[in-house]
């Protein structure tokens, strides 16, 4: 092994472990959401790029729409990982208002092509014996 081997060798070394721990530090943060309400329904509007559609979990518990994307690296032909830094298991939560009254089981989620996940959860009319926490799987 010459100098020139050794250098692209540690070197190599050197970007995959920043790129792991990119990777984690990319994991540990919170997936963008924002939180749209209009008269009939509450909109919850995540970033999750490279997601599909069997990658994504959603459930609603305690007031709050949450969400879990364990994605995948797709292997490329003839292309080697250099930099691993996308984290693969992301984790959102949005907390709907204390006062909401949904009705969770009937709520709906879209991923798009570009990895917007839009997660739609009706609001429902309030009984006497709504409780805002409700704990239901959406």
């Amino acid at each position: 092994m010459n100098v020139r081997e050794l250098g692209r060798s540690v070197g190599g070394a050197v970007l995959r472990r920043v790129g792991r721990g990119a990777s984690k530090i990319h994991e540990s943060k919170p997936l963008p959401v924002d939180l749209l309400e209009s008269d009939d329904a509450y909109l919850v509007v995540f970033d999750a790029p490279g997601a599909t559609g069997s990658d994504v979990q959603v459930r609603y518990a305690d007031g709050s729409v949450l969400v879990r994307i364990d994605r995948f690296r797709e292997f490329h032909e003839g292309f080697e990982m250099v930099f691993p830094g996308r984290g693969l298991s992301l984790d959102g939560e949005a907390e709907l208002p204390a006062d909401a009254v949904v009705d969770a089981e009937a709520a709906t989620a879209t991923l798009a092509e570009s990895g917007t996940l839009k997660v739609q959860v009706p609001k429902r009319e309030a009984s006497s014996d709504d409780s805002p926490t409700e704990s239901v799987e959406a």
